[in-house]
């Protein structure tokens, strides 16, 4: 059953009072998070890490490259790549900056069900990044945002998180950004600004199918992104998963 007839035969499991109205819905297989009815999380219930939308894939092919060792989360909703990342490696330390108290609890108590030891802390995500000391994010070999934005947002404030995850972005590590509902004028605009803020790095994207999610990776230059191997001993990821991560890799599309 595809995911679109799931989730229309969900039932309302949480609703919040939030100004952000959040929403749990589940059925048999499923539990997923709304924010104002946008669907942003899906768990399976029976297989909590399991990957269930398209651009997670897409937002965690920095595996294909790299065992992780810091992973700084900007924006944990229900947590997907969180529960991915530590059921796939446990020593994987996973650091989550949340503005929403309510979407922390949600994910505590709805959306962890394995009990990983996910680090979150209470922050807006600009705020956290202009701290001035801050031993999660120095050494961070991974930056991973997914801020929930209204599309209302200034797009300077977009700008301005742009601007702090790169003065964040150490040579050796790796920043992806989720940027939902954004027209081909905003994107385009975006990677400019990333070109022009950052050229220690390869920057690459991936447009995903039928969905409105384009995911951008900052890759440092070392990386040989054109000489995937076969087999990688360097990778977390299963031989048959990173075989297929491999295929898909091959779609992605190059900013530099």
């Amino acid at each position: 059953m595809k995911l679109n007839q799931h989730v229309n035969q969900g039932q309302l499991v949480y609703l919040s009072n939030t100004t952000d109205q959040i929403t749990i819905s589940e059925n048999a297989h499923y539990r997923w998070l709304a924010f104002d009815d946008v669907i942003q999380s899906v768990m399976h219930l029976r297989c909590p890490e399991k990957l269930t939308l398209p651009h997670h894939y897409a937002a965690l092919m920095p595996l294909l490259f790299f065992q992780p060792n810091q992973v700084v989360e900007l924006g944990l909703g229900g947590g997907n790549l969180s529960r991915f990342l530590s059921a796939l490696q446990p020593n994987i330390q996973v650091t989550s900056i949340e503005l929403s108290q309510a979407v922390i609890e949600c994910f505590q108590h709805y959306f962890n069900p394995l009990q990983q030891q996910i680090v979150i802390e209470n922050s807006e995500a600009l705020a956290w990044l202009q701290q001035s000391q801050c031993p999660a994010k120095s050494s961070a070999d991974w930056l991973i945002c997914d801020v929930y934005q209204h599309h209302a947002n200034s797009f300077q404030s977009r700008v301005a998180l742009l601007t702090a995850l790169i003065d964040n972005l150490q040579d050796d590590a790796c920043l992806t950004l989720n940027l939902p509902d954004l027209d081909d004028q905003e994107i385009n605009l975006c990677l400019t600004i990333l070109r022009q803020l950052q050229s220690s790095h390869h920057i690459i994207y991936f447009h995903i199918p039928r969905y409105l999610n384009v995911i951008i990776h900052l890759l440092p230059k070392h990386w040989m992104l054109d000489n995937l191997k076969k087999r990688s001993k360097i990778s977390y990821l299963p031989a048959t998963q990173y075989l297929r991560w491999r295929k898909f890799f091959n779609h992605h599309m190059s900013a530099n």
